[in-house]
């Protein structure tokens, strides 16, 4: 897949512009600064433990990938790859891709108090934009993140961008999950996950997934599944 098959793909609508993501108000850049403060803050109370039969993070040490974790994942995300990625390698990183929507324009100001660019867009607006963007940025040196089944859902059901993105850029995508053992659940379509302080958090790993870069639809569909079926396995709610 080529990136003039992201712009020209079947199915997709067609722009007449780019479209531009909407941005943070002040108030949302001040909130942005909060829950910077309040994940570092709760951070420094949890006790982590690492679960990765497969040695999955030998394959994220030597080489940059895409991690690919469920949105109600989120709020800890951002410190683990600090802990995992940049403590061994401070030179590494990494671009998200975030709704263009106004929620999003306030997780992207978080990205950037975490040093992670935020890259605007999802599957019902900017989508092609975004992939160009985040290709982008792997060419670059960076990893990327995606959240397979955001930003609308359904929850734990993966969605095609991150196999797209796979292919483009020929990035592993490595599954990754965490299950924490204090938390608040929101009542939201995801059931956002917020840790309590003190809690214990296993951060566990699946087998990395390549997708071929010739790959045809039944490749992809079959890479969508395989990814799936690694995430959930690994997810315990």
């Amino acid at each position: 897949m080529t990136k003039e098959a992201v712009q020209a793909s079947p199915g997709r609508p067609r722009s007449s512009g780019v479209v531009r993501p909407e941005r943070a108000a002040l108030g949302g850049r001040v909130m942005a600064a909060l829950v910077y403060a309040v994940v570092r803050a709760v951070d420094a109370t949890i006790r982590y433990r690492l679960e990765d039969p497969a040695g999955s993070m030998a394959v994220a040490e030597r080489e940059r990938v895409i991690f690919a974790i469920w949105h109600n994942r989120l709020s800890l995300s951002l410190m683990l790859y600090s802990r995992l990625i940049r403590k061994k390698d401070p030179a590494r990183r990494m671009a998200a891709m975030v709704s263009a929507s106004r929620d999003g324009g306030l997780l992207a100001r978080v990205l950037e108090w975490f040093g992670v660019t935020p890259v605007r867009g999802s599957s019902s607006r900017r989508g092609p934009q975004a992939m160009l963007e985040l290709t982008t940025w792997a060419e670059r040196g960076h990893d990327l993140a995606i959240t397979p089944d955001g930003p609308r859902g359904p929850r734990y059901v993966v969605q095609e961008g991150v196999i797209a993105a796979a292919q483009l850029t020929g990035l592993a995508i490595l599954p990754a999950s965490t299950h924490l053992s204090r938390k608040w659940q929101a009542k939201s379509w995801d059931r956002f996950q917020v840790p309590l302080p003190f809690s214990r958090c296993a951060v566990r790993l699946g087998t990395p997934i390549r997708v071929p870069r010739d790959a045809g639809e039944p490749e992809r569909e079959a890479c969508r599944r395989q990814l799936e079926e690694s995430l959930r396995a690994i997810t315990e709610d």
